[in-house]
């Protein structure tokens, strides 16, 4: 009776077996699955991001300097108005050609990975060691960059304007300011909305991995009560 019931325990345990094995690799390649592709959806984001400061610093820095260039200044215009404006006008230069530079450092080599036709490519990238210089980048160029552009449009107003109307830098400012607090607010409530984002998909991740680790500990006390009951009959 021993041996009779004794035979068909080791193909089922080796059964269990196998089969705790295949759900852990499978398990473990969906792990790195996801994990890869989280890491090639950042270097997409991260490159989408460098393209952009790169195309709008270089935008809006050659406007300041075409402005600075050709712009006329009478000898009546107020000296401190002068210097305010030629105070913004190295401040949006400045900041737009730091934003300009560290897009075009990262870029390329982003741009290199990228072309790579290969999944596990992703971590020759240097962007998440990069992704605090991505943000500057980011930050000067849609941010402070384009304050400061709304504040040198004013300002060339006021030069210009001063000396022959001054209802029409009053005008100017009248409608540069409300395109400013409306910027101000599309800004913070779209990093609101950002951040709530990246918060529910942590979220997210998070309850998927206490899952896996629920189901790996499930079956890793199925497994050890398999052995123990076929030890107890052997």
């Amino acid at each position: 009776m021993v041996k009779t019931s004794s035979k068909p325990m080791p193909a089922a345990t080796d059964n269990s077996y196998e089969d705790w094995l295949f759900r852990s690799y499978v398990n473990q390649m969906s792990s790195q699955h996801s994990t890869t592709a989280l890491s090639w959806r950042k270097l997409y984001l991260s490159r989408a991001k460098l393209k952009a400061s790169s195309r709008t610093s270089a935008l809006l820095s050659g406007f300041a300097m075409v402005a600075l260039v050709e712009i006329s200044i009478d000898k009546d215009v107020p000296k401190g108005l002068i210097i305010l404006f030629s105070i913004v006008t190295s401040l949006l230069v400045s900041v737009h050609l730091l934003a300009l530079m560290i897009s075009t450092c990262i870029l390329p080599h982003i741009e290199a990975v990228s072309n790579v036709h290969n999944v596990n490519a992703v971590k020759e990238s240097p962007h998440e060691k990069m992704e605090s210089y991505i943000q500057l980048a980011w930050g000067f160029s849609t941010g402070v960059g384009i304050i400061l552009f709304l504040a040198e449009i004013t300002i060339i107003c006021w030069v210009q304007f001063i000396s022959l109307s001054l209802a029409a830098a009053i005008a100017s400012t009248a409608i540069v300011i409300p395109v400013l607090i409306v910027f101000l607010i599309f800004a913070a409530f779209f990093y609101k909305k950002l951040i709530s984002h990246k918060y529910e998909r942590s979220y997210r991740d998070l309850e998927d991995l206490q899952q896996e680790l629920d189901q790996l500990q499930q079956n890793h006390s199925a497994m050890d009560n398999t052995l123990n009951g076929s030890q107890q009959i052997v």
